[in-house]
């Protein structure tokens, strides 16, 4: 018992989004259904830009990045989330809660920064067309998402190793859907302040950083369309944005509500609100954003549903 308190709970309880047993069935129903299209919406994408050659690009390597990252992204909260609805259980382990937290940190900040490489692939496509294919060669690109792995896989280990030295003496009830970082913190018995310092300066800079170029490459995409006669080429550069630009807002508003508001503030509800737009409404949206208004992704997704309806056919 003494070197239970000491080493720190093993055990948590995760409130879910819900305590009222008649709004369970609803809640489970919501969210497989949404995890569902997750998954198989961007396994989708990443299968068509595997399969065409056509989408051999930077872009799609970036995009392909993106929708990987989105799988792992909400598999790290909702089948949890599922389980512990159907059994009626909201016991996670002290493990458990640690590899939730990891994973999550992990993906959150790989999207984070992909969308950042995005902006950038975009904002050389745009401003500097004619340079586009030596600035964007295959060498710089694999350097750009090995970098994102690299510095995002590091980020999410320290916040880790630094949550395995503190000690939760109880109550260990987490106030959330899963084991997130600021909910946990709150929790500790022992001293937070190595975490709280490193998740407002190395979180805030790694979340700032990537956000601030994206709205720098934005500004010079706004300067290079503006400064194109033709409308119709006004409009096409600006289309070549839309969607990313969605999605970026979707992301950045919610993760900069949650993430830089000071971990000793109460939140209440609001926390959940923002993790569920982002651990499941974006990666959500993000297949049909970027791929159901793009002709070549539509093309290269009709090409397999095809091959798929042929292959099925075949068998029977």
């Amino acid at each position: 018992s003494d070197r239970r308190n000491q080493t720190g709970t093993y055990e948590f309880l995760l409130m879910g989004l819900s305590e009222h047993p008649e709004q369970q069935p609803l809640l489970f129903g919501l969210f497989l259904g949404m995890y569902l299209v997750t998954v198989w919406g961007n396994l989708l994408i990443i299968l068509a830009i595997g399969s065409d050659v056509h989408l051999h690009t930077p872009m799609y390597l970036f995009l392909a990045n993106l929708s990987f990252s989105d799988i792992g992204f909400i598999s790290t909260v909702i089948p949890k989330m599922l389980n512990n609805i159907g059994s009626g259980s909201r016991r996670i382990s002290y493990g458990g809660c640690l590899t939730q937290l990891y994973f999550f940190g992990l993906f959150a900040d790989l999207d984070n920064f992909l969308l950042a490489v995005m902006a950038l692939d975009r904002y050389v496509a745009i401003s500097q067309p004619l340079h586009y294919a030596i600035t964007m060669n295959s060498q710089r690109c694999v350097l750009l998402v090995a970098g994102s792995w690299v510095v995002t896989t590091f980020h999410a280990l320290v916040h880790t190793l630094l949550v395995t030295r503190l000690s939760f003496c109880g109550p260990n009830v987490i106030p959330h859907f899963f084991c997130d970082l600021v909910p946990l913190l709150k929790l500790a018995c022992s001293s937070t302040y190595a975490n709280d310092l490193v998740l407002i300066l190395v979180a805030g800079t790694l979340l700032i950083g990537p956000f601030v170029c994206i709205l720098m490459s934005y500004f010079y995409i706004a300067l290079a369309i503006l400064g194109i006669d033709s409308p119709k080429g006004k409009q096409k550069a600006f289309s070549n944005c839309t969607s990313h630009l969605s999605v970026v807002s979707l992301f950045y508003t919610t993760a900069i509500g949650v993430y830089l508001c000071p971990p000793s503030s109460p939140s209440g509800g609001k926390d959940q609100v923002f993790s569920v737009m982002y651990t499941v409404v974006t990666p959500m949206l993000n297949p049909f954003i970027y791929s159901l208004r793009n002709r070549d992704r539509k093309g290269a997704l009709g090409k397999i549903l095809k091959r798929n309806m042929f292959n099925t056919l075949s068998w029977d």
